[in-house]
């Protein structure tokens, strides 16, 4: 079965590894910025594309490897309808949720902030619609309450090699079943960015310590700040320490460990990747 790849960034370069091993892969496309994933396609010798695909822009390109089966992996690109119709039996995503819950960008963090005690990877039929297609198959991954978006893309990587080669056995046996979305429970989720990490000191306690693990390293981080001076978190536990119900959100109680108060309780910052000397008993956090 003749392949096409359509991969960027870390996850991606992974299964390309993984399809490379016992796949025929014809062609390739990616990001300007996937260093490894292009350095990769050239010692192989494997056509790649690199840069935007929208507007028709890759339809030289894919005319002149024709192929089988299409996978998305981790893709950063829109996909256009010349690329999905660029296969003969069909293009999928491997989205890393439980679609059609939480369909877009960086799904596992949001999934993370928002206390979910579940996600998992889709694989489904790509449209023209933002994870819209028809769910071919799905792998449930558990989000304990220790789990870091870290941790979730690490189990990730366990999950999708497993799924990818199942889609692939489908394909070839030409039993592939796809399912429509529930779009009563669709819910979508955009990009984020690091100035997206401002940690809010009037949240409940449980919010912002799912909002400092979901973001902590090696993501850009939640962070605060105090006297101007930027405070990147990386780990927060809950804390008995007692306080005054009117003392202001984000107060430092003590320095050494430093513990915040929050409007329901005590933050004690076990990790703090920047700052930490920037932090004082009574000062306040902006």
């Amino acid at each position: 079965m003749r392949i096409g790849l359509m991969v960027s960034g870390g996850l991606g370069f992974e299964m390309l590894l993984h399809c490379f091993k016992s796949n025929h892969i014809v062609a390739l496309l990616t990001d300007r910025s996937s260093n490894e994933i292009i350095d990769f396609a050239n010692k192989e010798n494997i056509p790649v594309f690199t840069g935007n695909p929208r507007k028709g822009v890759a339809k030289e390109f894919i005319a002149r490897y024709p192929i089988d089966l299409l996978l998305s992996v981790n893709y950063l690109f829109i996909i256009e309808s010349d690329l999905i119709n660029w296969p003969n039996s069909g293009a999928v995503n491997f989205h890393g949720s439980l679609l059609p819950k939480y369909r877009g960008r960086t799904p596992h963090v949001w999934a993370i902030i928002n206390n979910e005690t579940k996600t998992g990877v889709t694989a489904h039929y790509i449209a023209e619609g933002c994870d819209e297609g028809d769910i071919i198959e799905q792998v449930l991954i558990h989000i304990n309450t220790l789990d870091t978006g870290a941790d979730i893309l690490n189990k990730y990587k366990k999950a999708y090699p497993e799924l990818v080669d199942k889609v692939i056995e489908q394909f070839k046996n030409g039993n592939v079943i796809g399912l429509k979305q529930d779009e009563s429970n669709a819910s979508y989720f955009g990009k984020r960015t690091p100035d997206d990490g401002l940690i809010n000191w009037n949240w409940q306690k449980e919010r912002i310590y799912n909002w400092v693990r979901a973001q902590a390293y090696p993501y850009p981080g939640a962070f605060s700040f105090i006297c101007g001076e930027k405070i990147i978190i990386d780990e927060v536990v809950f804390d008995d320490y007692s306080f005054h119900q009117d003392q202001p959100n984000g107060l430092v109680l003590t320095q050494y460990p430093a513990r915040v108060k929050t409007p329901n309780g005590v933050l004690k910052l076990v990790k703090v990747r920047e700052g930490l000397e920037k932090i004082k008993i009574n000062f306040i956090f902006e």
